[in-house]
């Protein structure tokens, strides 16, 4: 029972670790309703095989929890190529930031959360 209760106990701090995944997913119209109220919005091009892409997801959940105001969508790299193209992304772990319909920041790669939530002025 004793190995029960640890094991048990480990597994629980493992999935308290992992973050709750950041972001609704993209559709256009929700981008574009967000655009229309001028709101602040981040997109985050992910793609779920991707370690970066991971490796992001604290840096956006953290501007997630700390700033509400701030729309996020995820756009997933592998099954949303016209969304892609239109954005000129290239690259999954891309975080664009608007505020309203006008880019005010791109980044590929990064994953501290300082810089993620900078992008988002």
């Amino acid at each position: 029972m004793k190995r029960f209760l640890l094991t048990a106990a480990a597994a629980l701090a493992l999935f308290a670790a992992v973050p709750a995944q950041a972001a609704e997913s993209f559709t256009q119209p929700a981008f574009q309703m967000a655009q229309d109220k001028g709101e602040k919005i981040l997109l985050h091009v992910h793609a779920p095989w991707c370690p970066t892409c991971r490796a992001q997801e604290p840096g956006v959940a953290m501007l997630e929890k700390q700033r509400p105001e701030v729309k996020i969508f995820r756009v997933d790299f592998d099954s949303q190529k016209d969304i892609l193209r239109d954005l000129r992304v290239s690259s999954q772990s891309t975080l664009i930031a608007f505020a309203g319909k006008a880019e005010t920041g791109r980044a590929v790669g990064v994953t501290d959360g300082a810089a993620i939530a900078a992008l988002v002025k």
